[in-house]
């Protein structure tokens, strides 16, 4: 038996650094600030190109029994070559598969991901086949401690609802990390979701469309303040909050105490898993009862750690890797 379970999808990334591209700056676009753009119709050669397991859930799944905790992950792949290699990767990660759907006929998920090397960030492409036909069924599942949600396709609400009953019923723990996609397409299935939480993860940009759509005051210098979102996705319902912004760091609130943790500088090479090491650093700092700094202490260590690496895994630090790095994370209470 898991005492974690993960949910969402497992996929393929295939990763291509490019110095090519040209970014542009769209400061008055609060939710895409920055750009990039190539020329319509050219060929660009990629020097080298990375093959990684991925997927969000897959991610956080990997990156909590790196750090010793009994983790499964309830994922749907197709019955291609690209779902047999997806298979042997999870199980490698030593993530548990009893979870796992093959599905007859169907392809699996897979993810180009253009890096662009000079400021090392990504845009990513993704073609979710496998992971549209998951659906939760929770007579699979044996009590688990704690559910993590995370990047759910196809019919998610519905899989959402499955699982906000199922966690009803057994009194599971849950950790929730909503993507862009589903907060863009039902905001109130999400807030509704959050008020069932013990952890919020979010992002800045995730964060200010959860709060400008649920009704509070959306004007632009509250939306910009971290404080201010934190304090509003709390009373939503989640008991912990944590959003993320890059190299700007963390922030953490519990109800008592508001804390920010500033972001390690490391040579980095590629930010896609750094959201998802940060929140399975965090996670099982907190599933191991320490404080909220310690909590924001580990997830920064490992998400500093993750970007010198391309993909979201290679770069997860084991527990004790994560303590000695971690004494390097600067945390100072703002509220």
């Amino acid at each position: 038996m898991s005492k974690i379970i993960t949910i969402g999808s497992a996929c393929q990334d295939i990763f291509f650094p490019t110095k090519e591209g040209v970014l542009i700056e769209t400061p008055d676009d609060i939710l895409s600030q920055k750009k990039i753009a190539f020329e319509l119709g050219a060929k660009y050669a990629i020097e080298d190109r990375h093959e990684t397991l991925g997927g969000n859930s897959i991610n956080v799944a990997a990156g909590l029994a790196k750090l010793g905790e009994n983790v499964s992950s309830y994922a749907t792949i197709g019955d291609d070559m690209t779902g047999k290699w997806i298979l042997k990767q999870v199980q490698n990660a030593g993530i548990g598969i009893e979870h796992i759907k093959i599905e007859s006929d169907c392809k699996s998920d897979l993810s180009a991901i253009l890096v662009e090397s000079n400021c090392v960030d990504r845009v990513i492409f993704s073609s979710h086949v496998a992971s549209q036909r998951m659906a939760f069924d929770g007579r699979l599942i044996k009590y688990p401690h704690w559910f993590f949600i995370g990047d759910l396709s196809g019919n998610w609400q519905q899989n959402l609802d499955g699982i906000l009953s199922y966690v009803k019923e057994k009194k599971i723990h849950v950790a929730f990390n909503p993507r862009q996609k589903t907060i863009h397409e039902d905001i109130l299935k999400i807030v509704h979701t959050i008020g069932s939480c013990d952890i919020l993860f979010v992002n800045k940009d995730e964060a200010i469309e959860i709060v400008s759509g649920c009704g509070e005051i959306a004007v632009r210098e509250l939306l910009e303040s971290e404080e201010y979102l934190l304090k509003v996705l709390r009373r939503l319902g989640s008991e912990v909050v944590a959003i993320t912004d890059g190299e700007r760091g963390a922030w953490a609130y519990d109800g008592n105490v508001m804390m920010h943790a500033k972001a390690i500088m490391q040579r980095a090479v590629d930010t896609t898993g750094a959201g998802d090491a940060f929140t399975s650093g965090f996670f099982a700092s907190f599933i191991k009862r320490h404080n909220l700094e310690t909590c924001l202490k580990w997830g920064i260590a490992n998400s500093s750690n993750s970007v010198t690496e391309y993909g979201g895994q290679k770069g997860l630090l084991d527990e004790k890797e994560i303590e000695i790095l971690a004494d390097n994370v600067i945390v100072k209470s703002i509220c």
